[in-house]
């Protein structure tokens, strides 16, 4: 049937180029139709490039990390080799050498115990050499120090403790940044560069919040989701932003326009093995408590198991971040463009704390917390953060309209 070229596909949203992130097949390998060939990736999602037809790969159109065109040619397919086996070829292995004594060296009796002056036997034990594997050098087969030394150097294995700490390295390794990591690492670029950051930390007492949170999640058991802190900051967000509306936007910065939404689709940003994505929370301001537990943890799932789709990627108008129990002290967030703000929670520590004219134990965390400084005054942030403070400590207020 003849060659067949399958070229990039137009994915939309006046996508220009993609990213080659995995090639599924290499030249010479027979595909079946709908066979993955490749991985491409947007600004928004990783595409799975499938094979139309049934062939044998001629050639490949680029390298794992290059950028190719909407249209070049991704990879060619000999259509009339589709039913041809691929040739096997057997597994060759080359047998190690005997290993050879050196001229210089006798071998002891097999029984008894090696011949050693003690500070050798000393040294020995705390290079964790073993004597019975040493052959001795002298005549009589007692082992010396130059035989400790000819053992280190020709020893299997990693090199003796001692040896190992203060052995200088001189290894490198060069990993390509490509896929996703590349593009969080573009985005955050631009980010510091476009946007000049204002970050605002304060303290929140969660002491009352934990223990709503507790008697929720005993109360209901497995009858609903878990609920976990980050719906309940969602919900405290969800409240302070009608009266912060700059807050919850979207700046074009190259048209100078901000774009005020109401609805709050929250980004929920993520760790994966791949890097990190922000999945986001749809209309957050019409979801109760477990409502967003659930979506959350979906997102949360469908992100680390590449299964996110481009749309559950895009549109978020304000991020909320999270490092768990690594969290911290403050963090310094970077706002997810072209959002402009950016709520992040540190690590939740017991501590001291004056309460009532008494030193009491309290439940304490930091919302550190980054807005874009050109559309959002200090003073507006640092009251919109107050807001979502005052939610929090005194947690009936979630609760009321």
């Amino acid at each position: 049937m003849g060659t067949l070229t399958i070229k990039v596909p137009d994915l939309g949203e006046g996508i220009a180029e993609v990213e080659l992130v995995a090639w599924r097949v290499q030249p010479g390998d027979t595909v079946t139709e709908d066979q993955v060939l490749a991985d491409v990736m947007t600004d928004k999602a990783t595409v799975e490039i499938p094979s139309p037809v049934a062939g044998r790969v001629l050639a490949l159109g680029g390298e794992v990390g290059q950028q190719i065109a909407v249209g070049a040619e991704l990879i060619r397919i000999d259509v009339a080799a589709g039913g041809e086996a691929k040739e096997a070829v057997p597994a060759v292995s080359t047998p190690a050498p005997a290993a050879v004594r050196a001229p210089a060296e006798h071998a002891r009796p097999s029984a008894g115990k090696p011949l050693a002056a003690p500070a050798v036997r000393h040294r020995a034990s705390v290079l964790g050499i073993d004597l019975r594997q040493v052959p001795g050098s002298s005549a009589d087969g007692r082992i010396l120090h130059e035989d400790l030394d000819a053992w280190l150097l020709r020893r299997p294995g990693p090199p003796a403790p001692d040896a190992a700490r203060y052995a200088e390295r001189h290894d490198e390794e060069a990993v390509p940044v490509t896929g996703v990591r590349r593009r969080i690492a573009q985005r955050m670029q631009d980010a510091m560069r476009r946007i000049p950051h204002f970050t605002y930390v304060e303290e929140v007492d969660v002491t009352e919040l934990e223990l709503l949170r507790a008697r929720i999640n005993e109360r209901w058991g497995g009858e609903r989701a878990h609920l976990t802190l980050l719906p309940l900051l969602v919900r405290a967000v969800v409240l302070a932003v009608p009266r912060f509306p700059q807050i919850n936007a979207r700046f074009d910065d190259e048209a100078g326009v901000l774009t005020r939404h109401g609805a709050v689709h929250v980004g929920i940003a993520t760790q994966t093995a791949a890097g990190l994505m922000v999945p986001v929370l749809r209309h957050a301001e019409a979801r109760d408590l477990w409502s967003s537990a659930t979506e959350i943890a979906r997102l949360a799932d469908a992100a680390r198991a590449g299964r996110a789709t481009r749309d559950e990627l895009s549109g978020s108008t304000l991020t909320v971040t999270s490092l768990g129990a690594l969290g911290g002290i403050a963090s310094t967030p970077i706002i997810n463009a072209p959002e402009v703000a950016i709520v992040g929670v540190n690590r939740i520590v017991q501590r001291p704390v004056m309460l009532g004219g008494a030193v009491v134990a309290r439940r304490m965390m930091n919302l550190s917390s980054s807005f874009d400084h050109r559309v959002v005054d200090g003073q507006l942030a640092a009251e919109f953060v107050q807001a979502v403070r005052a939610s929090l400590e005194c947690p009936a207020l979630l609760f009321v309209e």
